[in-house]
């Protein structure tokens, strides 16, 4: 009688499942159909308005803690400089799962295999959480020889590590945060990424005058304001994945083994890389910036550094409206629309930098006065924004050749593409250029590298478009 009443359950289970089975794929075949037959241009434009919005809102409130703290101190506005090389770890991290395993997952929902999908989905989130932990942990055991090794000075030490403390303990909302963003992204949800976005940076925005200037927190207040940003965020997305027709994540879907982290790692390198690389590069300018000036050379190159996240923010969001589109479509075996996707973005991504970079050039002394009111940190500011703004139009054709190519599953070559401007150029010339000029040579490096880095990026776009045509 119990065996006849489990087999009857049993049944009706099997039958449910079968029936919301049914409805995700029939969910997903409406989705494919917009994937593959929509107009490229009209796809990539639907699909880059909310993530060029999130990217904005990201690099805004990521600029808030400068601004806001830039009203107390230079040595504060330093020490959040010094900071942000941490976080490009962690966002690094974060990109590395999300990329990774959002890439593979596009690629699949293209070919049709709904089963690999979800379960990488699901794995490249544990992945997120299980290392973001792992970062919180180990970051705070070693808080003061990492703050050293950042490059804090005597007067920024204990601003730095309050500032990273807090920081810090926020890693595995921010991974997790990340990965559910770019996995949105690569299924078509660019709206609900950039609601969930949009969420923590009104957070983060609101906060911050409240705890840094109001309660008198200062760099604490700055740290709180930015992680209850992410937490937000966090909550958000993870809501906004169990909405219409995407992905959800559960924990019986969760497969750590070879298999996916291997397809996380050749999707993820590339950002992992490039956002690593990031953090290197970041701490190498503020060691350098230091040595060469002083708290006002590191204030002057952090302000420059988060002024260009924001340019580079809308191309950064643009691309990633092509992301989906590429990895989607050469799934499918479409790659007439992969190849009418790369131009279209670098076309339009070209212009657009141009006349954003026209603005800064112009504008440079006002720009970095408005975060911080220092003569001495608009000397050095001004200069390398200037700089930077000038070769900014020749980062359409490095961002976007090293998108399609990581959309494409091209992991070495997209790879190479994402070390270069941060690593294979930034790193041998930040130790050459300040050598030979000074302070000048640490304001120009980052351009030097943007323009090696265009060299090595046009060859494999020639490649890759080439064998498209085949």
């Amino acid at each position: 009688m119990f065996s006849k009443k489990n087999d009857d359950n049993n049944m009706k289970q099997y039958n449910m499942n079968n029936k919301i089975d049914e409805r995700n794929n029939l969910k997903q075949e409406t989705r494919r159909k917009m994937m593959t037959e929509t107009p490229v241009p009209n796809l990539i434009v639907k699909l880059s308005i909310p993530t060029i919005i999130s990217m904005l809102v990201t690099a805004f409130y990521n600029s808030a803690d400068t601004y806001f703290v830039g009203k107390i101190s230079t040595s504060a506005t330093a020490a959040v400089g010094l900071v942000f090389a941490v976080m490009a770890i962690i966002q690094a991290l974060g990109f590395f799962c999300g990329h990774g395993s959002g890439n593979y997952l596009s690629r699949m929902l293209g070919a049709g295999d709904y089963k690999r999908a979800n379960d990488m989905a699901s794995t490249g989130f544990a992945m997120a959480l299980i290392l973001g932990v792992l970062v919180a942990a180990i970051g705070n055991i070693f808080l003061h020889p990492l703050a050293i090794w950042l490059g804090a000075t005597p007067t920024t030490i204990t601003d730095t590590e309050n500032y990273m403390r807090i920081i810090l303990l926020g890693a595995p909302f921010m991974m997790g945060q990340f990965v559910i963003n770019n996995q949105l992204r690569f299924q078509g949800s660019a709206m609900y990424a950039m609601v969930g976005l949009m969420c923590g940076a009104v957070i983060n925005v609101l906060l911050d005058p409240v705890l840094i200037l109001a309660f008198n927190l200062g760099v604490t207040g700055a740290a709180i304001a930015t992680i209850s940003g992410q937490i937000t965020s966090f909550i958000v997305l993870l809501i906004g994945s169990t909405r219409g027709e995407n992905i959800h994540l559960r924990l019986s879907n969760v497969h750590i083994n070879g298999y996916y982290i291997r397809e996380i790692t050749n999707g993820g390198a590339p950002s992992l890389f490039r956002q690593g690389l990031a953090a290197v590069s970041t701490l190498l300018l503020n060691n350098f910036a230091g040595r060469f000036g002083d708290d006002a050379a590191i204030a002057g190159m952090s302000i420059v550094t988060r002024v260009m996240m924001m340019l580079m923010s809308a191309l950064i969001g643009f691309g990633q409206g092509y992301q989906p589109v590429c990895s989607y479509n050469f799934g499918a075996g479409l790659k007439t629309r992969v190849k009418e996707g790369y131009f279209f973005c670098v076309k339009w991504g070209t212009v657009f930098l141009f006349f954003v970079g026209a603005i800064c050039f112009a504008f440079a002394p006002d720009v970095v006065r408005w975060f911080r009111n220092d003569d001495a940190v608009v000397a050095v500011g001004k200069v390398a924004l200037r700089c930077q703004s000038a070769v900014l139009p020749l980062m359409a054709v490095v961002i976007m050749t090293n998108m399609m190519l990581q959309s494409m599953g091209r992991g070495l070559k997209a790879s190479i593409t994402s070390s270069a401007r941060n690593g294979i150029f930034f790193i041998p010339l930040i130790l050459i250029l300040p050598n030979a000029f000074g302070l000048f040579g640490v304001e120009i490096t980052q351009t030097c590298a943007d323009v090696l880095s265009l060299l090595i990026s046009i060859p494999f776009a020639y490649t890759e478009i080439k064998a498209l045509d085949n």
